[in-house]
């Protein structure tokens, strides 16, 4: 099991009366994949900081289970928009040099790991032996989500993950993402902040909306899975959904 719980959290910024956070209340139960949404400046990446254990609340508790988080671990997997690879190391490196800091087994065995869920994520043998500049961005996020799912961490966390990436690419990365979450032994606990609408709700069992570090709507996603979203976006309950989430983060709740 592996929820994550933001219980009575306030971030306060140092010599102000302004709050990124004020009384955050809010579960992600195990194996969802919760999306928060809203506008620029509104607490969602503060909110994921506070989960990657970069950040800590000026009051409040944030954990995992009864596990209080008080800093980065490896019980949670971090994808940022910045791809965050090593440049001067290959991309089967980046991958092997990830999983041996939580991996005992042999050299070979990594390695062998490693190659696999890059073949997974449709990296064949020459961009494994690339290095990240010569890669476009969105096969570089391709690296960054396969080193995510190869330390295999309950929890997953991401910050706008896909929107450095053209529409294509994005469609093809989120269709990737859900493909390799549902393939999994266990569900992972996932949190993604997005500025897209639509990405929030192909992607969610949740949405959350956040604003002025507070949270405004949290809608649940009825659309089974495994999704195709040439389907799920002519339903009328899509439409309705989007409509809701467009008035709430543009102010009219």
């Amino acid at each position: 099991m592996s929820t994550l719980y933001f219980e009575n959290i306030d971030v306060k910024y140092e010599k102000t009366d302004h709050y990124a956070l004020k009384d955050l209340n809010l579960t992600i139960q195990s194996g969802q994949i919760v999306s928060l949404i809203g506008p620029s400046g509104c607490g969602k990446s503060t909110t994921l900081n506070l989960a990657s254990g970069l950040l800590s609340p000026t009051s409040g508790t944030v954990k995992i289970e009864d596990s209080e988080i008080t800093g980065p671990g490896l019980d949670r997997g971090v994808v940022f928009q910045s791809y965050s690879l090593f440049p001067w190391m290959t991309v089967l490196e980046n991958i092997t040099f990830a999983l041996k800091q939580k991996s005992k087994e042999p050299k070979d065995v990594i390695t062998q790991k490693a190659i696999r869920i890059l073949e997974k994520v449709g990296l064949n043998e020459k961009a494994q032996k690339s290095f990240p500049s010569a890669l476009s961005g969105g096969m570089q996020q391709r690296v960054a989500i396969a080193r995510m799912f190869i330390l295999d961490a309950p929890v997953f966390l991401m910050d706008e993950p896909f929107s450095a990436v053209d529409e294509i690419t994005r469609n093809q990365l989120q269709d990737l993402l859900l493909k390799l979450w549902e393939e999994g032994e266990t569900k992972k606990t996932v949190l993604v902040v997005t500025h897209n609408i639509d990405e929030a709700i192909f992607l969610s069992d949740r949405v959350v909306v956040l604003h002025d570090g507070q949270i405004q709507q949290d809608i649940a996603i009825p659309f089974k899975r495994p999704r195709n979203r040439f389907n799920i976006d002519q339903e009328e309950a899509y439409t309705k959904i989007r409509r809701e989430l467009l008035k709430t983060i543009s102010g009219e709740y």
